[in-house]
C-alpha cells in the first residue's frame, strides 16, 4: 500500500496522537530525544507560521512524518523525519522527503539542510577530536553502525556542509547536510 500525505492540520486528534507516538519510537534508541519533548515538537507545527508538517497515512493510521523550518528566504530546514518502526525500510522516510523536497522546490526553496547527530557512535566522528582542520574531517565520515541518518541522507542526494564539534557534548558532533534543490 502507498501511502498518501496528510497536512498536519488536517490530521485527526488520533492521528497527531500517532504523531506523537512515532516521534517517540522512531527515536527511542537516542536517549533524550524527543522523550518528553515529544507532545510539544508536534504541537509546534500546528502553532508556529515557520514550520509545517505533513504525515504519511497507510489504512487511517500515521506511519510517519516529515517537518520543515522555514529558517532562511531561500533554504528550509528538514527537521524531524521519524517513521514508525515497524514500517522502517520500507521507502516511507524517502517518500517523505521527496515529497518535502518537493513542496519546498515548488515554493522557491534552493536548499534543504539537517542537523543528524552522532551521539551513540553511529559515525567515525564519536569520540573523535575534530579539531584542528575541521573541515578537513568531512572527506572521511563513514557511518559505523546500521541505521545511522547520515548514510540514509546521502543515499538521497545530501552532502556533509560542515560539522560541529562537541555539539551534543564531549565527542558527540553534529554533522550538517544540505541538498540543492
Amino acid at each position: 500500500m502507498t501511502p498518501r500525505f496528510v497536512d498536519f492540520p488536517d490530521l485527526s486528534p488520533e492521528q497527531r496522537a500517532e504523531a506523537v507516538r512515532v516521534l517517540r519510537e522512531a527515536f527511542a534508541d537516542r536517549p533524550g530525544t524527543f522523550e518528553d519533548e515529544a507532545d510539544a515538537e508536534v504541537e509546534s507545527f500546528l502553532e508556529d507560521e515557520d514550520r509545517a508538517a505533513f504525515a504519511a497515512v497507510e489504512g487511517g493510521r500515521v506511519v510517519g512524518w516529515i517537518g520543515r523550518v522555514a529558517t532562511y528566504d531561500h533554504a528550509w530546514e528538514l527537521h524531524p523525519l521519524a517513521v514508525d518502526p515497524a514500517f522502517q525500510r520500507r521507502g516511507i522516510g524517502a517518500a517523505l522527503t521527496r515529497e518535502l523536497e518537493a513542496r519546498a522546490k515548488a515554493a522557491g526553496v534552493l536548499t534543504l539542510y539537517l542537523g543528524t547527530d552522532d551521539e551513540y557512535g553511529g559515525t567515525n566522528l564519536f569520540g573523535a577530536a575534530l579539531y584542528p582542520d575541521v573541515a578537513g574531517k568531512i572527506a572521511g565520515v563513514r557511518a559505523t553502525a546500521r541505521g545511522h541518518p547520515f548514510a540514509f541522507y546521502r543515499r538521497l542526494g545530501y552532502e556533509i556542509v560542515g560539522l560541529i564539534p562537541d555539539a551534543n557534548g564531549p565527542g558527540k558532533p553534529d554533522i550538517l547536510m544540505a541538498k540543492r534543490l
